[in-house]
């Protein structure tokens, strides 16, 4: 049996004042403006992101410092054992018993009973996109002591930067990294883009590019970065990623692929292969970037058509696993099995990715890789489907490299636009603008 494994950790660079007036705005310490005036928090600014990780140091204090992946995994683990060790989160994650189950795939079970105390969603399972609702749960209300500390991607070559601590812009909204108060693993945390922009839980081209950033900053392949869209078990309106740190590769990782297309930026789709659940592949690309802005254009195509959906960011950035998902939808219908029903497991994307939380004993005592399987199927989206979404996809793609070309079009055209009005005013001893 698989325990949860304790490691040493820095001291937190947070601490709460003792001192400071509770009384203060609306008494809860939240990112409201209420709250939000003087708030602070450590900053960690990473490099630009590049093709691979070369382990460049952190400048802290005009002073160099252990290498990225060493310190961010420190500052991670050790502001989320701070918060730990002061009992912000609803269970003791340490108590929950964790397996593998026996069979070709490597299924992770965790026998999680205080997991039904997470959060219910309060948001249609049927719409991907919805309005941000301010009046339910949103992460401005969450208290400032859940949250580790802010991370932003560098803008230039210089090396990684970390701030111990600096003021919450409200006019620059931050990008935060917080606790799940509901974890599934050591350093389960969340990351919000732009927090205070209070954004639906949408993907968009720059937050795809942030959680990139993240993933490629840990350089660790342990750590993964989540996603889930509405409609496929995220159960909060507001926008974030998952990710935590897990020492053993997920099933979904482990599953074959075949490889259907390469795209004009040299971004490799394929589709996955013997798994339970349909889904694609995407690696490779000119860039890192190139890799996000193609996944980010699917996920805006996919949103747009409301069809729901999990993403797995794995390999430090290098392969994303985009799953289709259709569980809600099934269960609203009455076509999921009572079987599965009664397990209470909806499949997010932890569970999608082949760790499973259990909330009852007898499903954790008699799991097998055959029950699994069959639940994470009950969430697959047909063949037939399947087809139907590869075909909008395609198209999607193509769509946007029409777009791109057209705008590199524009841009060559103003070129030479502005050379040929610079050549005439020279002629005629006119200015050069």
């Amino acid at each position: 049996m698989l325990k949860v494994k304790r490691i040493s950790t820095i001291v937190s660079n947070y601490k709460k004042d003792d001192s400071a007036d509770v009384s203060v705005g609306c008494g809860r310490n939240c990112l409201g403006a209420c709250c939000l005036n003087g708030a602070k928090l450590p900053l960690y600014i990473c490099k630009k992101l590049k093709n691979s990780n070369t382990g460049e140091k952190v400048v802290a204090n005009n002073e160099a410092r252990e290498p990225p992946v060493t310190f961010l995994e420190s500052l991670v683990l050790g502001e989320w054992e701070d918060r730990f060790q002061r009992g912000l989160f609803r269970y003791d994650l340490t108590a929950c018993e964790t397996k593998v189950i026996p069979g070709k795939y490597g299924f992770v079970a965790q026998f999680n009973e205080c997991r039904h105390l997470k959060r219910p969603t309060e948001f249609r399972v049927d719409k991907v996109l919805q309005s941000f609702d301010d009046n339910k749960f949103n992460f401005t209300k969450v208290g400032q002591e859940e949250l580790l500390f802010q991370f932003e991607a560098g803008e230039d070559d210089e090396e990684a930067k970390f701030f111990p601590c600096m003021p919450l812009d409200p006019e620059n909204s931050p990008n935060v990294v917080a606790i799940n108060v509901s974890p599934i693993e050591y350093g389960h945390v969340l990351l919000l883009p732009r927090v205070l922009d209070c954004l639906p839980q949408r993907i968009d081209h720059k937050s795809m590019l942030l959680a990139f950033h993240m993933a490629s900053e840990a350089a660790n392949p342990n750590f993964r970065v989540g996603y889930n869209s509405l409609g496929a078990f995220a159960t909060i309106n507001h926008l974030h990623f998952q990710a935590y740190y897990f020492a053993m590769p997920f099933p979904l990782e482990k599953a074959s692929s075949k490889k259907m297309i390469t795209t004009d930026k040299k971004v490799e789709i394929s589709e996955v292969l013997n798994y339970p659940m349909r889904g694609l592949l995407f690696e490779g690309g000119n860039s890192m970037q190139d890799l996000s802005d193609t996944v980010s254009d699917i996920c805006v195509c996919l949103q747009n058509n409301n069809i729901p959906f999990n993403i797995l960011i794995s390999d430090c950035g290098r392969k994303i696993f985009l799953m289709l998902q259709c569980f809600a939808e099934r269960q609203a219908l009455g076509e999921v099995s009572t079987e599965v029903l009664d397990t209470q497991v909806n499949p997010a994307v932890w569970e999608v990715s082949g760790h499973m939380v259990l909330k009852r004993r007898e499903d954790y005592e008699g799991a097998t890789e055959e029950k699994i399987w069959r639940l994470l199927a009950e969430a697959s989206v047909s063949e037939e489907r399947f087809k139907e979404v590869k075909d909008l996809i395609f198209d999607a793609i193509s769509c946007s490299n029409q777009e791109e070309e057209l705008e590199r079009t524009k841009i060559h055209q103003q070129n030479i636009s502005g050379s040929v009005n610079q050549k005439s005013n020279r002629s005629n001893g006119g200015p050069v603008t």
